[in-house]
């Protein structure tokens, strides 16, 4: 049986939500459920195990965004960049998901 956590094969893992990319490495997005979650991180690294950024608060709309060691300190302007490119990540399979899940007809 398969780790849910594995991020090998990310089309088959329900936690995947996307990736983006800058010149230097890519990252990639991990909800904490599959069904609702509150947070999601973002990931990057060879094995993607070097935690980016960690977003919590999603159902309750108390957003708070905690970094990772090496990437607290960063330039804002990266930082509000590799936000916003999570958040895209994330929602634009949620939303494909919602529109099938929630049909009204």
């Amino acid at each position: 049986m398969s780790d849910p956590n594995e991020a090998a094969e990310p089309q088959r893992n329900p936690l995947y939500r996307g990736t983006f990319h800058d010149e230097y490495r890519s990252y990639s997005v991990r909800a904490s459920n599959a069904t609702a979650p509150d947070s999601f991180q973002v990931l990057t690294g060879e094995r993607g195990d070097d935690v980016v950024l960690v977003v919590s608060g999603l159902n309750s709309g108390d957003l708070k965004g905690t970094w990772g060691r090496y990437w607290s300190g960063l330039k804002p302007q990266s930082k509000i960049w590799i936000e916003e490119q999570a958040f895209r990540a994330f929602y634009s399979q949620r939303r494909t998901v919602a529109s099938a899940r929630f049909c009204n007809g």
